[in-house]
């Protein structure tokens, strides 16, 4: 039997649930100190998104969901990455869409941790990066670096390939998400984040070329590589917390299982042939089976049901034909809440059900 290498996932990624105060306050909790936090207002429509990372530095903000280079709302914000969570600044009436922290409101934070720290410039490709915080453990890497126009290569830091990546330009003009996933049909193809178009196919987006296990290749599309700063998420899968992958939907219910080696704490799926959301399931939201509290990536709706998931020990099983199972191909994302199985020795114990 193949064993995990997380005993504790959890160490690395975790779902926090909070409630805004409308004051400063601290989100404990989360068990590490992390380094990327994506925080989504659960009950007030036409709010963002909210991407916070620590190479681009609180109180610097994306949004999954729009086009903008990165603002910052010290008012409404995100002020600052603690041992145990977060800081959180009052609301005092600032830009509604971005709000972190409404009196009253219910969020979710979805959290990963790299290397607690902004890292250091990585020169392994043609294009150094500026700054490049690494979690080879975790197989998670973010990367800062200057656009030129021009076909190269960028270092990750993971040591292997990944296998998923989302760009975005954060300076030098609005401008969508590039993504790149093993499960598109070529490395000549590639998705917006913040956008429910099938897969698109050019060669300036990646080069055509597939990342390498010390590179990722950009060609001059300013979705990857145009003037201006970028910064890249890296994600390499690793056995017994993360899983990138596809599969062919079959129009049908209960027909679909999706084999990840952990059982699920998060995941995200994605249509390619043909428009689609980029839904988002975890389980904090929604602790039990079925799991249909769905958040989409690329739009600021609030909670909603569709579809609807199963999480068992050692993967997904898809419960509705309803945006994840119908007949077409879809990729996904996955995190884990435990392993299958852990390290030889551990003294943690398999989590069949």
């Amino acid at each position: 039997m193949a064993y995990a290498t997380f005993n504790k996932p959890s160490l690395h990624f975790n779902t926090k649930l909070y409630t805004g105060t409308g004051a400063t306050q601290t989100i404990t909790g989360l068990g590490f100190q992390p380094d990327w936090c994506w925080i989504k207002s659960r009950s007030a429509s036409n709010h963002n998104h909210n991407w916070i990372d620590v190479v681009r530095a609180a109180p610097n903000i994306i949004a999954s969901d729009s086009n903008a280079n990165q603002w910052t709302d010290s008012t409404d914000g995100f002020t600052a990455f603690a041992t145990d969570g977060f800081t959180l600044g009052a609301n005092t009436g600032g830009q509604q869409s971005y709000e972190l922290n409404k009196n009253g409101d219910s969020y979710v934070s979805w959290n990963w941790k790299t290397q607690n720290s902004q890292g250091s410039s990585n020169t392994d490709g043609s294009i150094n990066t500026t700054y490049t915080s690494v979690n080879t453990a975790a197989g998670l890497s973010i990367s800062q670096y200057t656009g030129t126009s021009s076909a190269g290569t960028i270092g990750h830091g993971l040591g292997v390939a990944p296998k998923m990546i989302m760009t975005k330009r954060i300076t030098g003009g609005a401008e969508d998400w590039g993504v790149y996933h093993i499960g598109l049909s070529s490395a000549a193809h590639y998705l917006k984040l913040n956008a429910q178009d099938a897969e698109g196919s050019s060669s300036g987006v990646w080069n055509s070329t597939a990342p390498t296990n010390q590179v990722f290749s950009v060609g001059s599309s300013s979705l990857t590589n145009g003037s201006g700063t970028y910064i890249a998420y890296c994600f390499a899968p690793k056995k017994g917390f993360s899983h990138m992958g596809f599969y062919n939907g079959v129009d049908s219910s209960d027909n679909t299982f999706i084999y990840t080696g952990f059982k699920p704490a998060w995941v995200m799926f994605k249509r390619i042939d043909s428009s689609n959301s980029w839904g988002i399931y975890d389980n904090k939201r929604h602790p039990g089976n079925p799991n249909d509290q769905v958040l989409d990536a690329e739009n600021t709706a609030i909670d909603a049901t569709v579809g609807a998931v199963d999480f068992y020990s050692n993967g997904i099983s898809i419960r509705s034909a309803s945006g994840l199972n119908g007949d077409g191909d879809y990729i996904y994302l996955a995190f884990a809440a435990e392993p299958l199985v852990a390290n030889v020795g551990s003294g943690v114990p398999a989590t069949a059900e």
